[in-house]
């Protein structure tokens, strides 16, 4: 029978990430937990098990009039993450999505967070340069056979 709690799915899914998804010293983990209420973000170091940087939608200087659990606020703890980082000498990350879709509240705070600094070399495409593409070619029409025996 399919398991049909959420919360368990979520934890299988976050286990089968993080056999492959490992933090170093050299490249730590940035592992996102969100609720329905708050997002918060943590950069590990998964060889020595320490947190090295954190930031959270429940802290005070990162608290706005407006909900903890909306995509601005995914935004603000994103790149207040990048620049904690970025103070302590961290400047390559591996993203942890912690099990949930990598959409949303999840995919802003990754890209607040490599606009702020983290990953430069992972920059996210800007849509202009989609729409500068050249049109794609029409395709050609092909002879028929009968013509070519004609």
């Amino acid at each position: 029978m399919a398991n049909t709690n959420r919360a368990e799915v979520r934890t299988a899914i976050h286990s089968r990430i993080r056999r492959k998804v490992k933090g170093s010293t050299e490249r730590p983990r940035l592992a996102i937990y969100r609720s329905l209420k708050h997002i918060s973000a943590h950069v590990i170091d998964d060889l020595v098990g320490q947190t090295l940087v954190s930031a959270s939608s429940t802290e005070k200087d990162l608290r706005n009039a407006g909900s903890g659990g909306n995509l601005d606020a995914a935004r603000r703890i994103g790149q207040a993450t990048a620049e904690r980082a970025l103070a302590k000498g961290i400047e390559q990350v591996v993203f942890d999505r912690g099990g949930y879709l990598y959409h949303g509240r999840i995919k802003a705070l990754t890209d607040a967070a490599r606009a702020a600094g983290l990953n430069k070399n992972e920059v996210v495409a800007e849509p202009e340069a989609e729409e500068q593409a050249p049109p794609p070619e029409q395709p050609t029409e092909k002879k028929s056979k009968k013509k070519k025996q004609e």
